[in-house]
């Protein structure tokens, strides 16, 4: 029989991802098993829970599944009605803030391989590219969340902030096996933002060490991309 409210998290240790869905359940206080994948040999349990896409994170709660990060967070919001909630209650602003999650991952996310793929003037090309979303982002977030920024510590971590602060808190990673993307010249409140999250402490404890990120983003893209 299985326990009631069981929930097992199947993810990998540096995937920013499989972080988010760490973080909201630690923000929520929801006691999970943590199983890691080795994405090279993935295990029976992964294939029988993510049939479609075969991919991590995998939330299973009492047996089942539920996949993609951005719909864990939702329902884990949704499933555990409970104080802090991780989007706001007002539709228009959950809206908003939806709006900006996609963004994200489907602006400024999608242009980081390209940056990592590419040399020389391409990747300037690439990076210039990169700041300019960013800056839409940046423009777009204070603008929306104008009570929100800066970031100030003490504050419980929300939707837009699990979702940013698990793939930009690793910047100083990136910069060093990659190339400096962004900066505080260039993307002050952005810079702010999430220096700000990373000192949070549910942050803290939830993103990959530096060093053990460092020689995972060497191993797997400088090999990929020399």
């Amino acid at each position: 029989m299985e326990k009631q409210n069981e929930v097992v998290l199947f993810g990998t240790w540096a995937s920013a991802f499989c972080k988010r869905v760490e973080l909201a359940l630690k923000i929520k206080g929801i006691p999970y098993e943590y199983v890691e994948e080795d994405l090279t040999n993935k295990s029976e349990s992964l294939l029988h829970y993510n049939p479609v896409h075969k991919k991590v994170p995998v939330l299973v709660h009492n047996g089942k599944p539920i996949s993609e990060s951005l719909v864990i967070l939702e329902y884990i919001d949704e499933c555990w009605n409970n104080t802090p909630k991780l989007l706001p209650e007002d539709p228009y602003q959950r809206a908003k803030v939806r709006f900006w999650v996609n963004f994200f991952d489907h602006q400024i996310m999608a242009r980081l391989l390209p940056i990592i793929m590419t040399r020389g003037e391409e990747r300037e090309k690439a990076i210039k590219e990169f700041n300019e979303l960013l800056k839409v982002f940046e423009e777009g977030i204070n603008k929306d969340f104008p009570e929100e920024f800066p970031f100030l510590e003490g504050k419980t971590l929300g939707y837009l902030d699990i979702v940013v602060g698990t793939a930009l808190c690793n910047y100083e990673a990136f910069h060093e096996v990659v190339d400096v993307v962004f900066s505080p010249e260039k993307n002050p409140v952005i810079m702010a933002w999430v220096k700000a999250l990373k000192n949070h402490p549910l942050m803290k404890e939830t993103l990959p060490p530096h060093d053990k990120f460092v020689d995972k983003m060497r191993e797997k893209y400088l090999d990929q991309y020399p």
